[in-house]
């Protein structure tokens, strides 16, 4: 069983960040900072954002997530949590359900995140820039450049592979030959992204390594 919860939703729904009380009185604080100082930044709009979402878990029982991004690509878990309910005050029993919910989730298509109540309230900014990252792998405009997300991919499989990535890597990743997949890497290096390596001997390059991980910067 899956059901969105109103909740005073239409209330939140015109939140702009000069009318903090159309904020909806019955959501958690942690929930109102997410909208006010992520989401609402982040995406200037509520469309698709499920606060109170119900799913059931493998045992039946109701849960409700802070929040569901539902679109037709992806369904998106987002769940505020504080340290002080998540882990300080959390028992082995109740450690154990939580994750196992997650997994749960996840079997049923859900990609889960969890963000840090502190983060949320005094470094809004990284929890924007992860979302930025994560979500852009979902959205493509109908005015998207193919190339664009070319690069995107290539940067975040750098990322990914956590070593040198070879042009190889790209070509298996993206199904392009050769030729484009070194075209990407090298816009990559002249955007500073990525540092290409030389073999000594034939002065050929044949790795290239991340070195700006300045995030936000990246056109996601």
């Amino acid at each position: 069983m899956i059901r969105c919860i109103g909740c005073g939703w239409t209330r939140i729904a015109t939140v702009v960040p000069a009318n903090e009380d159309r904020l909806d009185r019955g959501h958690g604080h942690g929930e109102q900072l997410f909208l006010r100082n992520v989401w609402w930044p982040l995406r200037r709009s509520l469309d698709n954002l499920h606060p109170e979402y119900e799913i059931a878990d493998w045992r039946g029982r109701p849960y409700f997530a802070d929040f569901a991004w539902l679109t037709e690509v992806v369904k998106l878990v987002i769940e505020v949590k504080g340290f002080g309910p998540h882990v300080r005050d959390m028992d082995r029993t109740m450690y154990s359900r939580e994750l196992n919910r997650e997994i749960f989730l996840q079997a049923l298509g859900y990609r889960v995140i969890s963000l840090s109540y502190d983060d949320v309230e005094r470094q809004p900014e990284i929890c924007i820039m992860l979302l930025r990252m994560l979500m852009s792998r979902f959205e493509v405009s109908g005015q998207c450049d193919l190339a664009k997300i070319a690069l995107k991919s290539t940067l975040l499989q750098a990322v990914q592979i956590g070593k040198s990535i070879r042009p190889k890597d790209v070509e298996r990743q993206l199904g392009v030959n050769h030729r484009t997949a070194v075209r990407y890497l090298q816009q990559l290096c002249q955007q500073g992204w990525l540092h290409a390596h030389s073999s000594g001997i034939s002065g050929r390059v044949l790795m290239y390594d991340v070195v700006r991980r300045d995030w936000d910067a990246f056109d996601w």
